[in-house]
């Protein structure tokens, strides 16, 4: 740019010139701005056409969900509630027309009642008010119970109850007051604790169904039910005597246990012995019945035979615990040396038909004296020699 006017000198118009690099550049930069604009003149329809469905396929992709399993779905259309849907890949109205929830339905969920998460504390006070209930025979006791639950219906869980679990919690309390108030205090601290939690379970269930919370409850456990603290040390002094006296019952019924039985043995015994005993005397009176019918029947044929072989067998019997033998001689005065061992031996070893000859001597002997005895051994020694 040449400057030969003058009056366009920059310097005495009181302005600095500018460099060339300077003009050069802006001129660039003024290229650079008019390109954007007629570019846009140019292809400003399309461009719109393509944003617009560019955008509208992004908020139609929005409405895609995927419900992972043991979850389910629930959509609702401008706040009200259209379908439940299952696990796997779904797709609803995007937002703000349609919504969707995911609701874990296995998920095991626990409430606490009367106590925190951390167990119990030591020290005065630890007690929250909501454990402390009044038992049916006046007695305060502190109860902490422990609640499992899972979501059955989603739908219910959502549109049904503002909060179910404050719902759940509060139904609980008042449910466990009741049941606490039926029964005494040593049934609920002994062996009452598993009764007392199935009532308390079905209960809450049943209310549960009745507000259709979709709740359902797993387990009801009773963590724990003590006196409180501040007697805590006198009710244990009852605990240890009360298990003292159950110790004595059980030592005493271990005791029965074990003699009953020998008692009960040692009887059957005598009576096993009085019936073998009875049955033996039976037996012994039927064979003697017997042998007095045989007996009467050979007498009945042979009086004095049968009536001489009786007074035999008497005297053999009568005789057979002496070791005397006495022979008297009328008359006479020699004696007789006899073998009685012999005499003996023989009488038990041989048996045979009597010689009757002998025993004929012998009596006609020991009728001359009566009063003295004859020896049963001779008899059989007689008999022996036939």
């Amino acid at each position: 740019m040449t400057w030969n006017n003058k009056n366009n000198d920059p310097k005495e118009l009181g302005e600095n010139p500018k460099s060339d690099w300077e003009a050069q550049f802006e001129n660039i930069w003024r290229g650079i701005n008019k390109k954007p604009k007629n570019f846009l003149n140019r292809h400003s329809k399309p461009i719109f056409a393509y944003s617009s469905a560019a955008l509208l396929i992004a908020w139609a992709g929005s409405g895609v969900y995927i419900v992972d399993q043991g979850n389910r779905g629930v959509e609702t259309r401008f706040g009200a509630y259209q379908a439940t849907t299952m696990p796997g890949p779904h797709w609803h109205l995007p937002f703000p027309i349609e919504d969707v929830s995911i609701v874990n339905v296995e998920q095991q969920r626990f409430i606490e009642i009367g106590y925190k998460t951390g167990g119990r504390q030591l020290g005065s006070g630890s007690d929250l008010p909501e454990s402390l209930m009044l038992t049916r025979d006046e007695n305060i006791i502190s109860v902490r119970l422990a609640i499992q639950y899972q979501i059955k219906d989603a739908r219910d869980y959502l549109f049904n109850v503002k909060n179910a679990e404050a719902t759940l919690k509060q139904v609980t309390e008042s449910i466990e007051r009741g049941v606490i108030g039926k029964n005494n205090m040593d049934f609920i601290l002994t062996e009452g604790r598993s009764q007392i939690a199935t009532a308390i379970k079905d209960q809450v269930q049943e209310a549960m169904d009745q507000y259709q919370t979709g709740l359902r409850i797993a387990s009801v456990n009773l963590q724990d039910a003590q006196p409180p603290e501040e007697v805590q040390n006198a009710f244990e002094d009852a605990i240890r005597a009360r298990e003292d006296k159950q110790r004595l019952i059980n030592e005493a019924e271990a005791y029965a246990n074990e003699v009953i039985p020998k008692a009960r043995g040692a009887a059957a015994r005598l009576i096993q012995e009085a019936e073998a005993y009875e049955a033996q005397v039976v037996a012994r009176a039927t064979g003697e019945t017997q042998r007095f019918d045989q007996l009467l029947v050979e007498y009945e044929k042979a009086p004095r035979i049968t009536r001489k072989r009786l007074y035999l067998e008497a005297k053999e019997k009568l005789y057979s615990n002496t070791n005397k033998v006495i022979v008297a001689v009328e008359n006479g005065n020699n004696m007789f040396y006899m073998p009685i061992d012999s005499m003996h031996k023989n009488g038990d070893q041989n048996v045979g038909t009597p010689n009757l000859n002998s025993i004929a001597q012998i009596e006609k002997a020991a009728q001359t004296d009566a009063r003295k005895p004859v020896h049963a051994s001779t008899i059989r020694s007689s008999r022996s020699r036939l």
